[in-house]
C-alpha cells in the first residue's frame, strides 16, 4: 500500500487524556514529519497539528485509537493518491 501525506488535527478538551494522546503519538512517531502543539488557555483546549507520511491503514489505526478517547477530537485530511505517472486517482479510477 502506498504512503500518503496527511494532516491530522487533535483537539484535547479533557486534559487528563494528555498522557494517553502523547503515548499514541509516540507510538506513531515513525510516520510523523512535523508536529505543532498549542495551548489555548482562554478556552481550556490543547491543539496538536501533525503532518504525516503513512499508509491509509496506519493513519486510520492511529486516528481511530485517539478518537476513542473521551474528551479528545481528531480529524484528518489526506493527499490524493497518484498513479505512477503522477495522475490523481479517485476510487472510481481504473
Amino acid at each position: 500500500m502506498d504512503k500518503r501525506i496527511g494532516i491530522i488535527g487533535i483537539m484535547i478538551e479533557d486534559f487528563s487524556k494528555i498522557p494517553q494522546v502523547t503515548k499514541l503519538i509516540s507510538d506513531f512517531s515513525d510516520s510523523i514529519l512535523s508536529r505543532q502543539g498549542l495551548n489555548i488557555k482562554d478556552h481550556n483546549i490543547r491543539i496538536i497539528n501533525i503532518i504525516v507520511e503513512a499508509t491509509t491503514d496506519e493513519i486510520g489505526s492511529f486516528t481511530g485509537k485517539v478518537g476513542r478517547l473521551h474528551g479528545v477530537r481528531i480529524k484528518s485530511i489526506l493527499s490524493k493518491q497518484e498513479d505512477a505517472h503522477g495522475n490523481a486517482q479517485t476510487k472510481d479510477s481504473k
